[in-house]
């Protein structure tokens, strides 16, 4: 069935019947374009109308020469059989349908719809004074409008309710070619951008991933890097603030009866040092492909940061660094850690990096990446479970009270729960898989007795 728009009294026609895409659930939406009543008296409008009525009652009674019986619900063939006893060559004419007046309810006011002018779209009546923008509030005077159900808007409100903006420049979300409209959306955050977005080098957050907007400015680290403002708040920029993050997480480690005797070096480096360094490995285990953390066990000289640098507009000024000799007392000669980076994300490397350490030291030998990546995101993720879960079972009775973790703001514990699920659905197979197999290991057996059958056969318990 064709859906009519007729606009009553005068000569209401149907120009387009065309409908827009479905966005965002909408169901029954239609854009309909409608005409103008014609410039007769009032009195000529109700003559008309009564004398439309009489004939459609008459032809109701009997069948008419096209076999119409003037009762039928297509309008398609109603339509047509009015064409062609009026001999109409050109656009059909429409006619009033025929309801008694209890049956005709304004869509707006909610009142019957008596003698006169009233509009008529898919089964709804509306007063003229009553067909208004259910956004906006004011009259529908233009030739087209949208319609949302029941619900009539003017296209531009129905566009700015219900058309997708994107989070980056901060306008409408194109159609693509096939007239529907297309977009990406961070898995997490939920934030939603052009396509075209991904290949006009929009700086994205280094941390959270986020994409830079239009209205924000990020910071930029000096090398390739920038940081959105949020996770700025809490970057650790120096040796200090990195030393002190560092042995929490050690007594983290103490409090799992997993004391780390050696006193393992800890550098802040910039990004070219860390990449630098991981070559200097000889046997080194595998790394993502933006490498944040490493444990050496080769002899290296490293440029490690002195101290805080300063900032100037939107970029990094002054940065400090110094050569650092490290020679090799033990299994593992330092731990390096990226700066610039928030402080749970920054712990979350940490905890990673020790358990390669803690692994080292005691003696574990030859496992696969995805074991022993594994294990390592398994205590990146605890640690982090730890921090923004008060009450959590990852938390030893050593670490800090659960008191001071719910003094958390909700930003901080939002991140954390991004990086806790960045662990968890990594797609990598050392470090996705293998913290996946390594994890139902720890729930199913404990920490312990994954470690004690790693260390016999290598591998997780089954």
């Amino acid at each position: 069935m064709r859906w009519l728009c007729k606009f009553f009294k005068g000569t209401g026609t149907r120009v387009s019947n065309g409908h827009h895409p479905q966005v965002n659930g909408e169901e029954n939406l239609f854009h309909r374009p409608i005409k103008p009543v014609d410039d007769r008296s009032k009195a000529e409008n109700e003559d008309l109308d009564h004398a439309i009525a009489l004939s459609l009652d008459e032809d109701a009674k009997r069948p008419n020469a096209a076999g119409y019986n003037g009762r039928g619900n297509d309008d398609d063939e109603l339509a047509r059989a009015i064409q062609e006893s009026l001999s109409m060559s050109s656009q059909p004419y429409y006619p009033v349908q025929v309801l008694p007046r209890g049956n005709r309810i304004c869509g707006g006011c909610h009142h019957e719809i008596g003698y006169g002018h009233y509009l008529s779209c898919m089964g709804t009546f509306w007063h003229p004074q009553c067909f208004r923008c259910h956004a906006c509030h004011q009259l529908i005077c233009e030739s087209e409008f949208t319609l949302s159900g029941i619900d009539p808007y003017h296209k531009s409100c129905y566009k700015e309710l219900h058309h997708p903006k994107c989070d980056v420049c901060l306008e409408f979300i194109p159609t693509n070619r096939a007239g529907l409209i297309e977009y990406r959306a961070h898995p997490f955050w939920g934030q939603k951008y052009c396509p075209s977005h991904e290949h006009d080098r929009t700086p994205r957050c280094c941390s959270c991933e986020r994409m830079e907007s239009r209205s924000t400015r990020y910071i930029c680290l000096g090398d390739g890097r920038s940081l959105c403002l949020e996770c700025l708040d809490s970057a650790i920029m120096d040796i200090v603030d990195c030393q002190s993050l560092y042995h929490s997480i050690r007594d983290y480690y103490e409090g799992m009866d997993m004391k780390i005797n050696q006193q393992i070096p800890m550098l802040l480096v910039e990004r070219q040092a860390l990449n630098e360094a991981m070559e200097g490995e000889k046997d080194g285990h595998h790394h993502v492909p933006e490498t944040r953390g490493l444990c050496l066990s080769e002899e290296q000289t490293v440029s490690s940061i002195l101290r805080r640098p300063k900032f100037g507009g939107n970029r990094i000024l002054d940065m400090r660094t110094f050569p650092q000799k490290l020679t090799r007392q033990c299994e593992v000669t330092a731990i390096l850690v990226l700066y610039g980076l928030p402080r749970l994300l920054t712990g979350s490397i940490l905890a990673h990096e020790l358990m390669h350490g803690w692994l080292r030291l005691r003696g574990y030998r030859n496992l696969s990446p995805e074991v022993e990546e594994g294990i390592c995101q398994v205590l990146a993720h605890m640690w982090l479970e730890s921090e923004v879960m008060p009450g959590s079972t990852s938390m030893p009775s050593s670490s800090i009270p659960s008191s001071k973790k719910a003094g958390k703001s909700a930003t901080e514990k939002k991140f954390g729960e991004f990086f806790m699920h960045q662990i968890a659905h990594d797609t990598s197979p050392a470090y996705g898989e293998g913290f996946r197999a390594a994890n139902a290991a720890v729930n199913k057996y404990g920490l312990r007795r994954t470690l004690e059958h790693m260390r016999l056969t290598g591998n997780f318990p089954m």
